[in-house]
């Protein structure tokens, strides 16, 4: 992929992107430390900001999450698919259950334009894809525009077609959040944040980083959510075959070059993998969580395709949600050590907890 960066901190930029020299904007708040920042959607088209967002909308769960990390949450006007309460952890859960709630899934196009927003955060390449129920489609760029409202991506999660090759590290999710930084204004808690990340990576890294490629057990994450009749499985640019990766196991989809694909359980089963993880969606609660692991495990211990599988026979299960292995967040790097310390008991600092959501 080709891109540039035009700030010293320039944010949401998918792997492999290279240097330029931003241009200043008109119009904003001279001398606001920080500002201008420039960033590039999939394609390398630019967006400037000549100062912080006042009115953010965001177009899920993951992205608000973000938001909430790095304390802009006041500049939150509202979300799509926002998350069931008890989703987030600890204090977020209740900023996140105070942001108006534009859609339930995806955030009618109307309702959007008329929002008031000056700023739109996709989490993927298009939201508007995932209407259905005559929702309409998303607004066009030009629309954007015209409401008044800058449109901007989750490009670790939105441009899995244009990055070159296996997604192997989490460095686009990095660059997601220090963008989010720069454009909120907020890139001291974004440094924090990622600065946390790598360490916990490391950690990982430095206890089963040696453990040869031939010897790391295969693993498959089972999207129980996504159905059952075909399986949808994480390929080789989605960023849970990074978490999978850094965690010291062997996605056993990692020939699959792209972000997801159906397949067949004949598939599956030829692969036989050592672990199985129930990447169950959060229902909101411990007790709805576990009900989702339970119905996920029962499903694949009872079903004549798979219950003849490795893992299914020796009770090989990790029971961690799918936001944080396959979406972007702070989370990504937790769900690397959770993985890491299940697989590699003993070598990985702190407990194995595969029975409690991510």
């Amino acid at each position: 992929m080709k891109c540039g960066v035009t700030t010293a901190v320039l944010g949401l930029l998918a792997a492999g992107c290279g240097g330029g020299a931003g241009e200043p904007a008109g119009g904003g708040q001279p001398g606001a430390r920080g500002f201008p920042v420039t960033v590039t959607d999939c394609a390398g088209k630019k967006t400037t900001f000549s100062a912080p967002p006042k009115r953010i909308v965001t177009s899920n769960a993951s992205s608000l999450e973000l938001l909430l990390r790095l304390g802009a949450g006041d500049k939150v006007a509202g979300t799509g698919f926002p998350p069931a309460k008890g989703t987030l952890p600890g204090k977020l859960d209740a900023r996140a259950q105070d942001v108006e709630v534009l859609g339930r899934t995806v955030i009618p196009k109307e309702k959007l334009l008329g929002s008031g927003a000056d700023l739109y955060i996709d989490t993927f390449a298009s939201m508007g894809g995932m209407s259905g129920g005559g929702m309409g489609d998303a607004p066009t760029e030009a629309e954007f525009a015209a409401a008044g409202i800058k449109h901007i991506y989750l490009k670790s999660t939105a441009c899995a077609a244009e990055r070159e090759g296996p997604m192997t590290d989490l460095s686009a999710v990095e660059r997601d959040i220090t963008g989010l930084g720069a454009v909120t204004g907020t890139d001291a808690t974004a440094k924090r944040l990622v600065t946390g990340m790598r360490a916990k990576v490391a950690a990982v890294r430095k206890a089963v980083g040696d453990t040869p490629a031939g010897e790391r057990p295969t693993y498959f994450f089972f999207d129980y959510d996504a159905g059952t009749k075909q399986p949808t499985v994480v390929c080789n640019r989605q960023i849970a075959h990074a978490v999978i990766g850094l965690a010291g196991a062997r996605n056993v989809f990692a020939d699959c070059d792209g972000d997801r694909k159906q397949t067949g359980w004949e598939d599956v089963i030829s692969k036989n993998p050592d672990w199985i993880q129930l990447g169950v969606r959060n229902r909101g609660s411990a007790a709805a969580n576990r009900e989702a692991f339970d119905e996920a495990q029962r499903w694949l211990e009872t079903n004549p395709a798979t219950k003849g599988l490795k893992a299914v026979k020796e009770g090989r299960f990790l029971r961690i949600g799918s936001e944080p292995t396959t979406i972007a967040g702070v989370a990504n790097a937790d769900t690397v050590q959770r993985i890491a310390r299940t697989l590699y008991p003993g070598k990985v600092a702190g407990e194995a907890q595969p029975g409690k959501v991510g």
